[in-house]
Parts: structure tokens; sequence; C-alpha cells
């Protein structure tokens, strides 16, 4: 292992801790009702991601896994996956209108580990996170965030903020929020492919088991999340 590479995991190691102990929890996973669009529209579920949403491959990866189970479920959901590896969050912002089209119903919205890793000031990273999320909601779009740590390679201060504002958007947008993506699946060798950082296939069932509960309830006809408008705040 290299240096950088053993750097990361114990960072990260040091950042779960900060993920359990200072957690502040985001909305749960049932959300608001409304009018269902009904059966002929388009069920089509997008992940804007970042290389966690195409590894260990686009076949293999968590949204593959998330669509069969959606369709097991409910079928003709289609699952578009638009991870790009590498990508931050002001990437997924310029692309996003090319990567969530119309018609979409569910955006899984998993950015901002790279912003972390690079010490994106956190509040650049969260006006873009916000500006995705409203730009969804006034599309009537349900938005899942998935939460992320950063380990403390640019001091504990910026890993504390980084973890706060996840909970804190999905309190101010009333979303509901997978705490931390790769829960469980970090820092496990057996999960991880050979650069120990990416999940192999194994990895990403695990992050699908992750998603699933808050993904689940928002795909049930009339579910839709309140719009930016009308976000809630606590």
């Amino acid at each position: 292992m290299t240096p950088l590479l053993r750097r990361i995991r114990v960072c990260y190691s040091v950042a779960a801790v900060v993920s359990a102990t200072a957690c502040v929890g985001g909305n749960s996973a049932s959300s608001p009702t409304a009018p269902d669009p009904g059966p002929a529209a388009t069920r089509r579920a997008v992940v804007l991601g970042d290389s966690l949403a195409v590894s260990p491959s686009r076949a293999e990866g968590f949204p593959a896994e998330l669509e069969r189970r959606m369709n097991a479920q409910q079928p003709g959901w289609t699952v578009s996956n638009a991870g790009v590896s590498g990508d931050t969050t002001s990437g997924g912002l310029r692309r996003f209108d090319q990567a969530v089209p119309d018609g979409t119903r569910v955006l899984i919205l998993e950015l901002g580990a790279n912003d972390g890793l690079r010490g994106v000031d956190v509040a650049t990273v969260e006006r873009n996170l916000s500006t995705m999320i409203e730009r969804a909601q006034s599309r009537a779009i349900r938005v899942l965030l998935c939460g992320m740590e950063t380990p403390p390679i640019h001091g504990w201060n910026y890993t504390v903020d980084f973890h706060q504002l996840f909970p804190r958007l999905a309190r101010k947008y009333n979303l509901p929020l997978v705490p931390f993506l790769l829960e469980g699946v970090v820092l496990n060798p057996d999960l991880n492919g050979d650069d120990e950082i990416h999940p192999n296939a194994a990895g990403a069932q695990r992050i699908a088991d992750t998603v699933w509960p808050y993904l689940q309830p928002i795909l049930q006809p009339g579910t839709i999340i309140a719009s930016a408008g009308i976000a809630a705040s606590q």
C-alpha cells in the first residue's frame, strides 16, 4: 500500500468517529405526498454521482443493483447512472440539466466526496448541492441525498464542517438522507478493490443495502418531496 493510500485509510477511520459521535440526524426516509402522475408516466431515476457510482463498473455498481430492486418492487423503473469518475459538486452542477432529463422522477444525489478530499470550501459544496436540489424540486423530482464524510487531511474543523452540511441540507429541503454512503464499506478490504478505496462488486451490493431503506419509501405512488419554495426549515 502506498503512503498516500495508507494515510487516506487511516484518516477515514478517524472520520468515521466524527460520523458516529457528531452526527446530526437528517429527516426520515418518509416524505409528504402529492398526486401521482399516473402509471403511464416514465419511471426514471438518475444517480448523479462520481466514481463511487461506477465502481467496480457500471454493470456492477450500486445503481444497477438499485434498479433491480426497484423493478422487483414496481416493474418499469429505469435507473440512469450519471456517475463520472473524479467528479465534484461543481462538475455535477455544470452537467445537471443534461444528466437529469425531463421525465425523471427520482434523483439520487451522490456527490461531494471528491470536494472533501480536495478541500473545496464547504460553503461552495453546500451552494452547489443546494442549487441542484432546488432545480430538481422545481421540477417535482424526488431527491435522495447521500451523505459523505471526509478524512481530516485538511484539518478537524474542515472535517466536522463537511460532515454537518449534509444533514443541514436534508433539514432545509425536507429530504431523506443516507447518513453515510460508505457505511460498512470504507476500510473493509473484502468490500473494496485493489486500490482499497473504491468498492468492488460486494461493496457495491453493500452500498445498495445502505441506500435502499431510504430510497424505497419515495418510490411509493404519490410520494414527492416538498418544493424548494416551501422547503421545511428547522
